[in-house]
Formats: C-alpha cells, structure tokens, sequence
C-alpha cells in the first residue's frame, strides 16, 4: 500500500524542540516524522536502532519516550552531534563551566589577551576560509575548550564551537557544499565569533534544560560504522525498530555531509576530515559488479547506462553499498520488529530512481513484509529545490521535493 498522506508534512512544526535545536545539518529528518512513526510502531518498542543517525534525531525522540537507542555513523562531526545530543549532562555543573567561559570572554574583551597562549591548529588553507582576526578568536574558544576535563560538558562546548567555526568562515552558509563568498561579501564580512559561541552555548542550555526536565531513563550509544562490515556494537535480533533516513546517494552528487563538516572536523583535530566523502556510502567506485535484488533499480540503471555509463557505474556503486547495508541492519531486527526508513527518490540523468521501491525489494529479499509506504511534502527539509544535473548553465531541473517512509516488518 503507498498513499500521500499531508498530515505527514508537519507544515509550520517546531523543528527544534528540545536537544533538536543544537546545530545545523544536511538533509536532517524532522522530528515529528520519527516522533510519529514511534506512536504507530514503536509502542512496544525497548530498543531502537539508526543506521545513518546523523545528528541523531530519532535517538532523541526514542530517548523521550523511554526507548534505548543505538546509532551509527561514518561522519566524526554527525557521531559527536548525536551522543551530545542524547547526553543528559549535570545542569549546575554546566552552569559553572558556561560562568567560566562568559568569565574569560570578559576580561578577554579587557585586552588581558597577552596573558593567553593561543595556537592556531594546522589547517589546509586556513587563510583562504578564515580571516586572521578570526582565526586567533576561534583558536582561543578551542583553546578554553581543550582544558574541560569533563567530557560530556566538552562536547556541549565542541557542538556550539562547530557552528561557530561554520558562521564565522568564508563558507557560504547557504549552501553545504564548499563555495566561497565573493570577495565584496568578504569586504563586508566581520562576524562577532565571541558573540556567536555564546549565544549558540546559550541556546542550547535552554534545549538542554528542557530534554532533561523530560525524566526518561533511556540512553543512547553511538557508534562508528562501515558499510562494507557487519553491524558492530548489536546483537543480531536484538532491535525492536529501526527509525532512520539513509542518504539519497553518494555525498559528492547528492548532499555533501563531509564538505559541510570538514571545517569544523579540521579544527576538531579529526584526521583526514576532507575524505569523509569518499567513505560515505557510493564514495568508492565497486570493482565488482553488484547483482542486485531489485528489478525498479535493474531498469532505472539500464536507462542511465544508455546516457552516461560513468554516472550509472556510480549509482550502482551507492546502491551496492545499500544494499549490504541492508542485509547487515536487517540482521539486527527481530522477529516481529520493524523497518522504517524514510527515503527520497532523486533524478539521475533525467531518470527518477525509485529508491522507494528499492529499499522495499532489498527488504522483501532479507524475509521481511511491506506494510505500507506514505509520500509526504518536503517543506522543512534543507534541501535545494532546483539543482542543475546536466551541469549546462541555466538548464535547471526539480530535484526531491517528496520522502517516502516505507514501513517493513520481519
């Protein structure tokens, strides 16, 4: 069964309640969505599961209902986004850490500057993204940060300091992928970096506060993840129910969730922040050709071959990596338990690729029922509207603007 719902767009929702407040992210599933699928599924449910967690989203709603979850994830940025997110860190203790830093900022401001050594990490083409005043304002947040010994309240700081690099760089904030402003903007451009921080820290205190005023005992873990492996970390058919949003493709043609991270991962001191791309699911090209169980995507990918056979070697290699994906978090689940992913269907070359469809017949495959999948509106999801496939200038063409949630049972 597969029907449009529009009680599933959630139009004008608070997006940011809670936790869902603490930062910025690619192609994030609204809360509501995972807050919604739990209601119907998930009642029963003791332990969720999110593959392709991201920022954590459905961890924190499973957290709110009382449900332990485990996610996963190959970018260092989403995995530090999404435990700090589900980490129910001691508020006075906190309070005294914020008292220090708006303390250090103060009499920063007072120029007692000289009496701090600061260190400005190595980072490739430093210059080219950050002004220099910006650069000593954000090596002398890292460096207040690099001296919390606690580490809960050290990546509450990190969350709000990954923002704070993003905004206060010559990254143009509108897009994720990695462009820079032009240089008039750049002339203009004169971010209040301390200002920034602190206003971010204080936002997400008051998300904070409001997530541990809920008194859900549940946790979360999370978790590193490799395609190509079996699921680390989980039992086989120990889940209840996997909430999650996969990507829509490999990063570099679709959302770029390691050109959005690298400035912040680089001065997070994570090692080779700038091939994240390249181990996201479809980053490496397959050497071996993938049989997959899937006629929809068997006839999608005979079209594309026909026009471009290089673009079709590259989807076939994302789907490849899906696939296995699939068959390692299908292993997870029990008996009775659930699959809910919520995907979108993006054009390749002119061909809609159905991964509605796919994500269905690779499930059917692994012994599981389709119960239903429900089309919703794209209103809130930071996605462009229009994107230029062919790259022939001006020649423009729609690109998602529907999810399909498709619901399978084991």
């Amino acid at each position: 069964m597969k029907y449009i719902d529009y009680s599933w767009d959630f139009v004008g929702a608070n997006t940011k309640q809670f936790t869902h407040c603490y930062h910025n992210y690619p192609a994030m599933m609204i809360p509501q969505i995972a807050e919604r699928i739990l209601v119907k599924y998930g009642a029963d449910s003791h332990l969720l599961f999110d593959p392709y967690c991201g920022t954590g989203t459905s961890l924190v709603e499973a957290n709110l209902k009382g449900i332990n979850a485990i996610g996963t994830d190959l970018n260092p940025l989403a995995r530090l986004i999404a435990k700090t997110k589900t980490t129910k860190i001691n508020l006075q203790l906190l309070d005294l850490y914020l008292k220090d830093f708006n303390d250090y900022m103060f009499s920063l401001m007072f120029n007692f500057a000289n009496k701090i050594s600061i260190v400005i990490p190595q980072i490739n083409n430093i210059d080219f993204w950050f002004d220099k005043a910006v650069q000593e304002k954000l090596a002398i947040i890292k460096t207040f940060i690099d001296n919390i010994e606690d580490e809960n309240v050290s990546n509450f700081f990190k969350v709000a300091f990954s923002e704070t690099v993003r905004e206060s760089s010559f990254t143009r904030n509108s897009e994720f992928k990695m462009f820079r402003m032009t240089t008039e903007q750049m002339q203009k451009f004169n971010p209040d970096v301390f200002g920034l921080m602190q206003s971010k820290l204080a936002r997400n205190h008051k998300g904070l506060k409001a997530f541990v005023e809920q008194k859900q005992n549940a946790t979360s873990q999370v978790y590193d993840f490799n395609t190509s492996n079996e699921v680390r970390h989980i039992e086989e058919e120990s889940v209840d129910i996997v909430v999650t949003s996969p990507p829509y493709g490999d990063s570099r043609t679709t959302v770029a969730y390691g050109q959005f991270s690298r400035l912040a991962n680089e001065w997070l001191d994570v090692e080779n922040a700038n091939q994240i791309d390249n181990n996201l699911m479809g980053g490496k090209r397959q050497k071996e050709v993938c049989n997959f169980d899937s006629l929809a995507l068997k006839e999608s990918l005979e079209k594309i071959v026909a026009v471009d056979e290089k673009r079709a070697a590259e989807v076939s290699s994302f789907y490849c990596d899906y696939q296995k994906s699939i068959g390692n978090v299908a292993k997870t689940i029990k008996k009775g338990g659930y699959a809910c992913f919520v995907v979108g269907n993006r054009k390749v070359k002119g061909e809609v690729l159905p991964t509605d469809e796919i994500t269905k017949d690779f499930f059917e495959n692994q012994g599981f029922t389709h119960l239903e999948t429900i089309i919703r509106n794209i209103p809130n999801k930071r996605m462009p509207s229009k994107n230029s496939p062919t790259n022939v200038t001006g020649k423009k063409d729609e690109t998602m603007n529907n999810e399909y949630i498709v619901i399978m049972r084991k």
